[in-house]
């Protein structure tokens, strides 16, 4: 039966090749620079993070992404210089103090680099970017970044994995790896202040045929198209110690139907947050991070599908690690992405 399904993945994924192309994320809005180059360089430090997702864990072939992303500022000075900058004791980092003395992004340069690894049964797709953003601020408050990526992408198709019901010549399914190299580039806006944030971007903006060949194995018809996104979340804060972080994500890849993804995260001081979200006619998920220090930070979110696929699977797993590098401050939350 397993076999079945993953055969019937990747059937679909043939089938569908001008649709979802790019891999989903859970906990993006922990690390939004993974869908818009605009915030490259956005905090005081540089910032790390190594994620994998292990989606439809049970299926044979499902998809499986792993990441690492780094961004840094360049000319961008600290934005707190006296010792009074620092939280006081027993005062939560994230209260109300510090959102009042929040100020504008001075202008400056931001470059990252992002590095994909999303694998489908025998179908895989590795791509590298890299980044750079322009920041500075609009008003007193408010701050507008311009960023875009350049890069490559490989697709490749393990031809020595797949399975046939009825008899083929071998040399469809033994011929070995079939790689293909494309440029790529992508590009975003991000607008942000203390208490909101608006997101604008565009990846795989180049559209591309998908073509494998190898002289004897040929499949053409599927096209790379490019994906749009457009993010949007507003900071509430509901004590001294609690931060509510309502969010939505809202995904255009023609020819699909929109996808919409509602999230909240609850964050609890500077330490502890929950999270849990709706990804239109796909699932439910849970989040659950902690920052261990001002260096590190961890999240783990779960998914549950409602679709068909329930039967068979056993939800998504993914798991993200983060660093903070040059963080003088105690700062282990993000003060422009939350």
């Amino acid at each position: 039966m397993k076999k079945i399904i993953t055969l019937c993945i990747i059937v679909a994924t043939c089938i569908q090749a001008q649709a979802q192309q790019k891999p989903h994320y859970t906990q993006y809005i922990l690390n939004q620079y993974i869908i818009n180059p605009a915030i490259t360089g956005i905090e005081n430090y540089t910032d790390i993070k190594v994620s994998h997702r292990h989606q439809w864990t049970g299926i044979d072939g499902a998809p499986v992404t792993t990441y690492l992303t780094a961004h840094t500022p360049l000319g961008k000075k600290d934005y707190r210089t006296t010792p009074t900058s620092f939280a006081m004791p027993g005062e939560n980092p994230r209260g109300q103090r510090y959102w009042e003395d929040y100020t504008a992004a001075t202008p400056h340069h931001g470059i990252g680099l992002q590095v994909i690894n999303d694998k489908t049964g025998p179908l895989g797709l590795f791509s590298a970017y890299a980044t750079y953003a322009y920041h500075i601020g609009i008003s007193p408050r408010t701050s507008l970044a311009a960023g875009f990526g350049a890069g490559f992408s490989r697709i490749s198709l393990q031809t020595d994995k797949l399975q046939f019901a009825v008899p083929v010549d071998p040399a469809v399914y033994t011929s070995g790896a079939i790689n293909k190299f494309k440029p790529d580039l992508m590009a975003g806006l991000y607008l942000y202040s203390a208490d909101y944030f608006v997101g604008l971007s565009a990846q795989q903006i180049i559209p591309q045929k998908i073509d494998f060949t190898d002289n004897t194995v040929k499949q053409t018809g599927g096209r790379l198209v490019p994906h749009v996104f457009v993010s949007s979340g507003y900071r509430f804060l509901l004590t001294e110690d609690f931060n509510l972080i309502p969010s939505v994500l809202v995904k255009y890849i023609n020819p699909l139907p929109v996808q919409v993804d509602v999230n909240a995260k609850l964050l609890y001081q500077d330490f502890l947050w929950l999270g849990a979200s709706y990804r239109m006619k796909y699932g439910f998920a849970a989040m659950l991070g902690m920052n261990i220090s001002n260096a590190v930070h961890v999240g783990y979110s779960y998914d549950y599908t409602t679709s068909a696929l329930n039967n068979y699977s056993r939800g998504t797993h993914e798991f993200l690690v983060g660093f903070t590098i040059g963080n003088k401050y105690d700062d282990g939350c993000p003060r422009n992405v939350w």
